[in-house]
C-alpha cells in the first residue's frame, strides 16, 4: 500500500522505539487526539492498531506516531506480530551481554567501597575505570530515553535511572577532582554529616543502579514475546502448498497463490490449503483445530470444508472458495490479533507516578542547591545536600519491585507447575468473577471412552464387546479407537479381521471368525435393510439424549448391540469447580458441542445446567462473541482453554488459562499455562497472581514512602551522599525479602 493511499477501516502498524508502557499510552494518545480514529497500541507485541474513517492517509498517521518520539511502519495482514525470532534472539542477546557486562565491572566496585579492608591507595580511581563503561554504555538506553523524552517534555522510569546515574558519577568525578576523595580510605567518611569536609565518591552506586535495571528489563524482555508467538503459532498451522488439478494434470504451487475456482487435491494425510466444496470423493476431516472436538466430520460431495483442516480417509477433489484473508483460518487469525490489540498494556504505578515525581525531585534538589548556598553560603554542603536529594530518590527499590516478585512468584508458580507469562495478567486476575471453560480437553479428558454396551436378547455383552473390538481395531477413527482399546483392555489378544473395508461417513465392515460384521450408524443398517429391535433403539435414543455417541453392531442379519461412547470429564474437574464456587468465582462451560452434551458433563462437575451457564454449539468467533458479550455486562472474565479453536477466546478474556496437555498456540495466547492440565490449580493460579500483585503493590508503595520519607532528610542536610546510597540500598534489601514471602504463599490445591 502506497503511503499516500487512503486507509481501510482497520489497519495495523509496527511500532519501534517503545521503552515502557508509558510510551504505548503517549503513542495511543497522540493517534486518538486525530479526528475519526480510534486507535489501541500494544507494548508487548509492538503494534499500534488503528481503526478508522476512509479518508485518513497512512502519512498522517505514520507522521502523528513520528512526533511522538517513535517509528512506525504499515503491517502486513500476515506478517509476524513484533521482530522476528532472529530479531528477538538477536536482541536479547545483546541485553544479556550488557547485564552480564556491567554485573562483572560492577562487582569490584561494589566491594572496593563497601568493605574497607578491600580498600587500598588511590582505589577511587580504579572504582573511576571499572564503572565508567557501566555507567555510559550499560545505561545508554536509559539516557537516550531520557534524552528522547526530555524533548517530548515527558518523564518515565528512564529519567530518574539517568539522572541518579548521572548525579552519582558527576559528583564522585567532583570529589576526585577537586575534593579530597582520593586521600580517603574510609568508605564510610563523612558519614555522618556534612562537616567532616570529607568527599566520598559514589560510583557503586551508579553502576548498582544500572546492573539493577538492566536484569529488570532483561526479564520483561523475555516476557514480552509470547504474545507475538501466539499468532505466529496459529499461521504456522495453515497449509503452505497446494497440489491444483488443471487440464487433468496435477502440481504443487503455493498455497498463497490460489484463486477462487481453482481445484485442489487432497490425499488422505494432507492439510486442506484453503476453504472450499467438495466436488468429488468423501472423507473424514479432523475439525479439532476449528472446533475442539475430537470426532472427526463426515463429508461427502457439496459439502463445504475449511483451510488448515486435516483429510483423514479419502482422497478429495475440492473446489476453492475463498483464498488468502477471506479463508476461516485467516479469520481466527485477525480475531486472535484483534483480541490481543484490545488488552492494552497496564500503566505501571512506577511510570505513572514518574511524571510528576521527577520534576518534583528535580525542583527540590535545586531548591535545596540554592537554599543551601544562600543560608550557608557553602558550595560543597549545598551541592552534597542536592546530590543526597537526587541519589535517595534514585529508583532502584522502583525498578526491582515489579521484577522481583514476578521472579519469586513465577518460580513459585512454576513448582506447582503454572506459568504466568508477565505482570499485565496479574492486575486483570484481581478482579476475576467469571471463569468459562471449554469443555474438551479442558473440562474433560479430550479422549473418546467407551462408556457402555446395550446388547440385543441372547446376546452376552463380553462376546458382543470382542467381536466388535475386533472389528474396530483395523479402523484409525477415535469412536473405533475408543472401542477396541475399551476390548483390548478387557481380552487383551483380539480376533484377526478379513475383508475390512472403511465406509466413510458410515461405518466399517470386516469378517471376524468367518463372520460378517457392520458397526456404524442406523443409516447403514437401514442400507443393509437391518432391523432394529426395540430395546437397542431406545439405547440410541438415550445416548442422544445424554449428549453421548451411539454405533450399532450387526451380524448374522440381524443387531446385535450398541456401543455408547463419550468424552469423559476428567477426575479433579468437578472438585475444581467446587474450590472456584467457594472462592465467589461462576463457572460457565463453553463448547463447539452439541447443547446436550455440554448440559450433560455441567452437571456432572457441578455447572448450573442452565443455558446462561451453558453455551453449546459454539465455533471460534462465537466463543469471542460470548467472552465479549460476558465483559459488556460488566463481569471480568478468565478464559480456560487448550485449543487453537480456543486461542481468541482466551486473547480476547481479560485473563487467559491454557492447559499445557493442550496446544502450542492456546499456550501462546494465554496468560497463565497450567503445565499438568490439572484444572484444579487453576484456583491455585488465580489465588498465587492475586498474591503476586499484592506484593508488588506492597514493594511499590515502600519504594515511593521510603523516598516520602528520606527526602527531606537530605534536602535538610542531615542525610548526605553515602547515607542516601545506603539508604537505597536497604529500601531494595527490603523490596527483595518482602517479594521472597511468596514463596510461602498458601493455595487451595496444596
Amino acid at each position: 500500500m502506497s503511503t499516500l493511499e487512503e486507509l481501510p477501516l482497520s489497519v495495523e502498524f509496527a511500532v519501534s522505539g517503545m521503552t515502557c508502557g508509558a510510551c504505548a499510552a503517549r503513542i495511543q494518545d497522540r493517534l486518538n487526539k486525530i479526528d475519526g480514529v480510534e486507535a489501541s497500541v500494544n507494548y508487548a507485541t509492538e503494534t499500534a492498531t488503528v481503526r478508522t474513517r476512509f479518508g485518513i492517509q497512512t502519512d498522517e498517521l505514520i507522521q502523528a506516531v513520528e512526533e511522538a518520539g517513535y517509528g512506525a511502519a504499515l503491517r502486513e495482514a500476515d506478517a509476524p506480530v513484533g521482530a522476528t525470532e532472529e530479531e528477538f534472539a538477536e536482541n536479547l542477546q545483546a541485553l544479556r551481554n550488557r547485564l552480564v557486562t556491567c554485573a562483572l565491572l560492577t562487582a569490584p566496585v561494589f566491594f572496593f567501597s563497601m568493605f574497607e579492608s578491600m580498600q587500598f591507595q588511590n582505589w577511587q580511581w580504579w572504582a573511576l575505570v571499572f564503572s565508567a563503561p557501566v555507567v555510559t554504555w550499560g545505561a545508554w538506553p536509559f539516557h537516550r530515553a531520557a534524552v528522547m523524552n526530555l524533548r517530548h517534555r515527558a518523564t518515565t522510569m528512564d529519567t530518574l535511572i539517568s539522572i541518579g546515574v548521572v548525579a552519582a558519577v558527576a559528583w564522585s568525578v567532583w570529589a576526585l577532582l577537586w575534593g579530597d576523595a582520593a586521600s580517603s580510605y574510609g568508605s564510610m567518611a563523612g558519614m555522618s554529616g556534612m562537616s567532616h569536609g570529607s568527599y566520598h565518591v559514589y560510583f557503586e552506586v551508579a553502576a548498582t543502579v544500572t546492573v539493577f535495571i538492566l536484569a529488570g528489563r532483561y526479564l520483561e524482555a523475555r516476557a514480552k514475546r509470547s504474545a507475538g508467538n501466539a499468532l505466529r503459532a496459529l499461521l504456522a498451522l495453515g497449509a503452505h502448498t497446494a497440489v491444483v488439478l488443471e487440464n487433468g494434470v496435477e502440481r504443487e504451487v503455493d498455497a498463497k497463490n490460489l484463486q477462487v475456482n481453482d481445484i485442489i487435491v487432497v490425499r488422505p494425510g494432507e492439510k486442506i490449503a484453503t476453504d472450499g466444496v467438495v466436488i468429488e470423493g468423501d472423507s473424514s476431516i479432523d475439525m479439532s483445530m476449528l472446533t475442539g472436538e475430537s470426532v472427526p466430520v463426515d463429508v461427502v460431495v457439496g459439502d463445504a470444508v475449511t483451510g488448515a483442516t486435516i483429510n483423514l480417509t479419502g482422497r478429495l477433489k475440492v473446489r476453492v472458495s475463498r483464498v488468502g484473508a477471506d479463508t476461516t483460518f485467516a479469520h481466527m487469525a485477525k480475531l486472535v490479533r484483534e483480541a490481543q490489540a484490545t488488552k492494552a498494556p497496564v500503566q505501571k504505578l512506577a511510570d505513572k507516578v514518574s511524571s510528576i515525581f521527577v520534576p518534583v525531585v528535580l525542583l527540590i534538589s535545586l531548591v535545596t542547591l540554592i537554599a543551601w548556598f544562600v543560608v550557608d553560603g557553602d558550595a560543597t554542603k549545598a551541592f552534597t545536600a542536592a546530590v543526597a536529594v537526587l541519589i535517595i530518590a534514585c529508583p532502584c527499590a522502583l525498578g526491582l519491585a515489579t521484577p522481583t516478585a514476578l521472579m519469586v512468584g513465577s518460580g513459585r508458580g512454576a513448582q506447582l507447575g503454572i506459568v504466568i507469562k508477565g505482570v499485565d495478567v496479574l492486575q486483570s486476575t484481581r478482579r476475576i468473577d467469571t471463569v468459562v471453560f471449554d469443555k474438551t480437553g479442558t473440562v474433560t479428558t479430550g479422549v473418546m471412552q467407551l462408556r457402555n454396551v446395550v446388547c440385543a436378547e441372547g446376546i452376552e455383552r463380553g462376546d458382543a464387546l470382542r467381536i466388535i473390538g475386533a472389528l474396530e481395531l483395523a479402523s484409525e477413527h477415535p469412536i473405533a479407537r475408543a472401542i477396541a482399546i475399551a476390548a483390548q483392555k478387557e481380552f487383551g489378544t483380539l480376533p484377526d479381521v478379513q475383508e475390512f473395508v472403511s465406509l466413510t461417513g458410515m461405518g466399517a465392515r470386516g469378517v471376524v471368525e468367518g463372520v460378517s460384521v457392520i458397526v456404524g450408524h442406523e443409516r447403514l443398517l437401514q442400507k443393509e435393510l437391518i432391523l432394529i429391535p426395540g430395546p437397542l433403539r431406545t439405547a440410541l435414543a438415550d445416548a442422544r439424549a445424554e449428549g453421548n455417541t451411539a454405533v450399532i453392531a450387526a451380524w448374522g442379519g440381524s443387531a446385535r448391540a450398541v456401543c455408547v461412547v463419550a468424552d469423559q470429564p476428567k477426575s479433579t474437574s468437578k472438585e475444581a469447580i467446587a474450590t472456584l464456587r467457594a472462592m465467589g468465582l461462576a463457572p460457565v462451560l463453553l463448547t463447539g458441542d452439541n447443547q446436550a452434551t455440554a448440559m450433560a458433563i455441567a452437571l456432572q462437575v457441578g455447572i448450573e445446567a442452565d443455558d446462561y451457564h451453558v453455551r453449546g454449539g459454539v465455533l471460534p468467533d462465537e466463543k469471542v462473541a460470548v467472552i465479549r458479550e460476558l465483559q459488556d455486562r460488566g463481569y471480568a472474565v478468565a478464559m480456560v482453554g487448550d485449543g487453537v479453536n480456543d486461542a481468541a477466546a482466551l486473547a480476547q478474556a481479560d485473563v487467559g488459562i491454557a492447559m499445557g496437555t493442550g496446544t502450542d498456540v492456546a499456550m501462546q495466547a494465554s496468560d497463565l499455562t497450567i503445565v499438568s492440565g490439572d484444572i484444579r490449580l487453576v484456583a491455585d493460579a488465580i489465588a498465587l497472581s492475586r498474591a503476586t500483585l499484592r506484593t508488588i503493590g506492597a514493594n511499590v508503595f515502600w519504594a515511593f514512602a521510603y523516598n516520602a520519607a528520606a527526602i527531606p532528610l537530605a534536602a535538610s542536610g542531615k542525610l548526605n551522599p553515602m547515607w542516601a546510597g545506603l539508604a537505597m540500598a536497604c529500601s531494595s534489601v527490603f523490596v527483595v525479602m518482602n517479594s521472597l514471602r511468596l514463596r510461602r504463599v498458601k493455595l487451595r490445591h496444596r
